[in-house]
């Protein structure tokens, strides 16, 4: 299996609600993906980090494997969520996968 997890920093152009609203609908569209995508077997997202984060979310997700994993990243409906709720409101992404 595949681990994929994923830390974003939001744009600063967001005042306290903008922020919730963004976070919200960008765990709302990626976690609706569940079950939308074959391989794709977990995925939560993180909006509420501990003071001491230097990030605002975090993607946690578990694919059956690396094909799996590209599926995902072509796939029109991760696509449509990434392009619509994920882009345009977030400044900067680290990403990393790893085996499990």
């Amino acid at each position: 299996m595949v681990k994929h997890v994923i830390l974003w920093k939001l744009k600063d152009d967001y005042s306290g609600a903008e922020i919730q609203k963004i976070k919200a609908e960008i765990k709302e569209g990626l976690e609706g993906l569940k079950g939308e995508i074959p391989g794709l077997i977990e995925i939560q997202v993180n909006t509420e980090p501990l003071r001491s984060s230097n990030c605002d979310l975090m993607l946690d997700s578990l694919f059956e494997d690396e094909a799996a994993l590209k599926g995902y990243a072509d796939h029109p409906k991760h696509v449509f969520v990434a392009n619509t709720r994920v882009r345009p409101f977030t400044a900067s992404r680290v990403c990393m996968d790893y085996e499990v």
